[in-house]
């Protein structure tokens, strides 16, 4: 189906289409385009009529030229494109079928009729403007005139009520005027202000940037600058301003004055300066504060290559017992007198004592010879805590213990610099206190590394990285398998498989040592019944297990429940279960601790003391304990590697033995090695020994070979 000619309206469309496209760039107006094409389509339609009239009538060309002004057609490209796009395209879209020379006679006459009435109505349009401008103009003399008048007397009640400082100056920086706020912040008289110059006012703190701004505006090259500047009154006190200066200038533009503007910030300044002083010193003390020290300390430590520091960071040691026995009010007072005497020991250039809270103090060295430096600082700090000190009629001596970090700046943080003094000063203080350390960075990174296992062991338990590896218990008569001793590991996902010397103590530390232990007795006593289970009732179906009692356990009151409660779970007879305890632990005990042992040994559960012959054991107590196995420290069996052993060493052994026997104690060794060690203790009369001579800790089924080969052999 072929498309449908065009007809008169469509083609009346697109030459208005042309014409809004040739016109809109150089027309001034807010319609979009397509907005400006609807406006053209009356002035097309009129063309396109006076094009076909009977009789030609130039008034029509000339109210489509008048009609562009209106439009905001008044730029001459405006007429030249509309005349371009009448004379090629009038014709060609609305002359239809009529004589083509007629047409575009008609056509070139309505464009001078376009470009007349277009004409016309420019210059009307134009006088119109330029009189309305004149008479704006005269209203508006009338009302500059007023209104200036108005404004001067609003400026100059401006000028005299405003609570704020106003002056005005010449460019050589003469004063000319000033309002009485300006005068009252210069102590009144206007002597002291008025006929001075700019240039005199002058202060010792002005920042370097004040004056070179200044001159900047003075010279025409910046219109204001604001500043903080102090200065100095008739009477020598200071008053600090927030001042704003602009430069105003004449008709012409030419730099003619400067107008300053004064607010007086001194009260704020001062009540900044306090609140400052209060938030970065010790309301005790006086001494800076944590906040103060860590700013000086992360300057001095972004100070530049080539420099270095000395810190050292001082804790009090037994004051917590000050403080407990005489009152915090006395130890305020010791804090204040081991305050004093530290600022005394550090007044070198550089050289600073904070206090970062509690019984903690920190002294700050700088100079290239900062070893020396902070070496003699904190030897200071020590003879300056000798002399005692007398609060409330008593004589209180003070000591401490201090963790010095020296270096060079650029290296660490401040963070990572007061870890390691931290660190540091508790290694001083676990060494007896009362000294100094100089920090160590590999004993720093054992100390992280604890700290990490410290925090991971209660994640552990709940996680399962701990295990148990069992140590066979042999019967020295017969080299028969006793039983085992269980040694509890931690896998741990960083550092692999840990013995317990590097997390029992923490586990002690931490409390976790109570349900680490309940896990390592459940686990074991069920591991021993199901050897009991191999065996059955017969000879062998003596086996047990040894599990290792820490002091925190035995000082648990659930301990024996626990215990009971995992021999009920587990269906395995008290007799399977020797619980080790330590021989410092026991050794002048009272009868609170030892009673649940007693408990236990009653139940059926053996007690062995474990490290016999360490300490300075009285051997009487032992008929006080309820043990039934005395475990020989490794220490007896070192010097039996050789056949045969040290006389007095065996003697010794022989003296243990007999007085345990005597007492129906039975006698473990530990640490065997050799086949001479475990012949002498054979001979000497010890019942069970373990060691690598027999096994290595190691999985249950390897007990279970052991234990299978005695059995068969």
């Amino acid at each position: 189906m072929s498309a449908q000619p065009d007809g008169p309206e469509d083609r009346l469309r697109r030459l208005t289409t042309i014409w809004s496209r040739a016109v809109f760039p150089v027309t001034s107006t807010s319609l979009t385009r397509p907005e400006f094409e609807e406006r053209l389509l009356p002035l097309a339609r009129r063309l396109s009529h006076a094009l076909r009239a009977r009789a030609f009538d130039a008034a029509e060309g000339e109210a489509v030229g008048a009609a562009l002004i209106g439009a905001h057609c008044t730029a001459p490209e405006a007429l030249s494109r509309s005349l371009d796009c009448v004379d090629a395209y009038l014709v060609l879209y609305c002359g239809e079928d009529g004589d083509r020379e007629d047409l575009r006679a008609r056509s070139s006459r309505l464009q001078h009729a376009m470009a007349a009435g277009f004409a016309r109505a420019l210059r009307e349009r134009t006088l119109a403007e330029q009189e309305a401008i004149a008479q704006a103009a005269l209203r508006a003399q009338g009302v500059v005139a007023q209104a200036l008048h108005a404004s001067e007397a609003r400026f100059r009640a401006v000028f005299e009520g405003a609570a704020i400082g106003i002056g005005m100056a010449d460019l050589e920086g003469n004063i000319l005027q000033v309002n009485g706020a300006l005068l009252r912040m210069f102590g009144g008289s206007e002597q002291n202000v008025r006929g001075r110059n700019v240039q005199e006012w002058t202060h010792a703190e002005d920042a370097p940037q004040i004056w070179r701004l200044y001159e900047e505006l003075v010279r025409g090259e910046r219109e204001h600058y604001h500043v903080e500047k102090a200065f100095y009154r008739p009477d020598g006190t200071v008053l600090w301003t927030n001042l704003t200066v602009s430069l105003l200038r004449d008709p012409d533009g030419n730099p003619q004055y400067q107008l300053a503007l004064m607010e007086d910030t001194t009260e704020r300044r001062l009540l900044n300066l306090r609140l400052r002083y209060e938030a970065t010193h010790d309301a005790l003390t006086g001494l800076p504060n944590r906040t103060l020290f860590f700013e000086r300390l992360e300057k001095t430590l972004n100070s530049g290559e080539g420099r270095r520091f000395g810190l050292c960071y001082l804790d009090l040691d037994g004051f917590k017992t000050i403080n407990d026995s005489l009152g915090h009010a006395a130890g305020d007072r010791l804090l204040v007198e081991v305050a004093d005497r530290l600022q005394s020991c550090a007044t070198a250039p550089g050289e600073m004592v904070a206090r970062l809270g509690g019984d903690e103090f920190v002294a700050l060295t700088t100079g290239p010879d900062s070893r020396r430096e902070v070496d003699e600082l904190a030897a200071r700090i020590m003879n300056a805590l000798v002399a005692p000190i007398r609060i409330d009629g008593r004589e209180l001596t003070v000591r401490g213990s201090i963790g010095v970090v020296e270096g060079p700046v650029g290296e660490r943080s401040a963070a990572e610099v007061l870890r390691s003094a931290d660190i540091t000063m508790y290694r001083a203080k676990s060494a007896g206190g009362n000294r100094f350390e100089l920090a160590d960075p590999e004993a720093d990174a054992r100390a992280i590394t604890r700290h990490g296992l410290t925090t991971a062991l209660p994640a552990a338990l709940d996680r399962g990285e701990f295990f148990i590896e069992y140590q066979p218990l042999v019967r020295l008569g017969d080299g028969s398998v006793r039983g085992a001793e269980a040694l509890v590991r931690w896998l741990h996902p960083q550092h692999g498989v840990l013995g317990p010397d590097r997390f029992i103590p923490l586990a002690e530390h931490t409390g976790l040592i109570v349900p680490l232990g309940r896990w390592v007795m459940e686990q074991s006593v069920r591991q021993a019944g199901k050897w009991r289970d191999l065996y059955g009732d017969g000879a062998e179906g003596s086996l047990r297990i040894n599990v290792n009692l820490s002091p925190c356990q035995l000082q648990h009151p659930g301990l024996v429940q626990d215990t009971v409660d995992i021999l009920e779970r587990t269906g395995v007879a008290p007799d399977a279960l020797c619980l080790e305890v330590t021989e410092s632990a026991l050794i002048g005990a009272d009868d609170d601790v030892l009673k649940p042992l007693h408990r236990l040994a009653e139940m059926g559960v053996d007690i062995a003391l474990d490290d016999f012959g360490t300490g300075y054991s009285n051997l009487a107590n032992l008929r006080r304990l309820p043990v039934s196995v005395l475990k020989l420290d490794r220490s007896f069996t070192r010097s039996m590697q050789q056949f045969p052993a040290d006389p007095v060493d065996l003697k010794i052994v022989e003296g243990i033995v007999a007085l345990a026997h005597s007492l129906d104690l039975a006698v473990t060794v530990e640490g065997v090695e050799t086949g001479a060690q475990a012949e002498q203790l054979r001979i000497l009369g010890c019942d069970t020994a373990q060691g690598w001579y027999y096994a290595r800790p190691g999985p249950p089924d390897r007990l279970h070979h052991l234990a299978l080969a005695d059995a068969t052999g």
